[in-house]
């Protein structure tokens, strides 16, 4: 199919069930909750189901870097002149950065300077138990997924 991006998803006998980028970002959103949002966002505006990717720019940037590949993309978050934080997303090998979280600045953010984060391997060292919660999320709706979660 022209125009579609297929991962393997899960195995069966006779090789992958595929899934695209479309059902990715869906399980994604059906698996975003106040228990994987950052505590930094849930103490600035708590987290809520009208607005799910509040708070889970980081981990889910992790998640498609372990199925896609390239780089991770932090820029700084600033509302009214002041920072308020950090805003993750990814580059794709080919150079298409994709972020399946922008839709979470609803208030007048602005995302700036942005550069490119080095993944240490091993364990992130800030969120793990969430980053391992959500792909778990994720594994559940859409089989195995690749990548360095360890």
């Amino acid at each position: 199919m022209a125009g579609v991006l297929f991962v393997g998803g899960g195995c069966d006998a006779g090789g992958v069930y595929p899934w695209n980028l479309l059902e990715l970002d869906a399980a994604l959103r059906a698996s975003w909750a106040a228990d994987t949002c950052s505590p930094d966002d849930m103490a600035r505006a708590g987290w809520q189901a009208d607005n799910p990717a509040w708070g889970h720019c980081d981990i889910t940037a992790l998640i498609v870097n372990d199925i896609f590949g390239g780089e991770l993309v932090v820029g700084e978050v600033h509302r009214d002149g002041e920072r308020q934080g950090f805003h993750w997303w990814n580059r794709l090998p080919s150079g298409v950065e994709l972020d399946l979280t922008r839709e979470q600045f609803r208030a007048g953010q602005t995302v700036t300077a942005a550069r490119i984060l080095e993944r240490p391997p091993g364990p992130a060292p800030r969120r793990w138990a969430e980053y391992l919660l959500l792909r778990e999320r994720i594994v559940g709706r859409l089989g195995h997924l690749p990548g360095p979660a360890a």
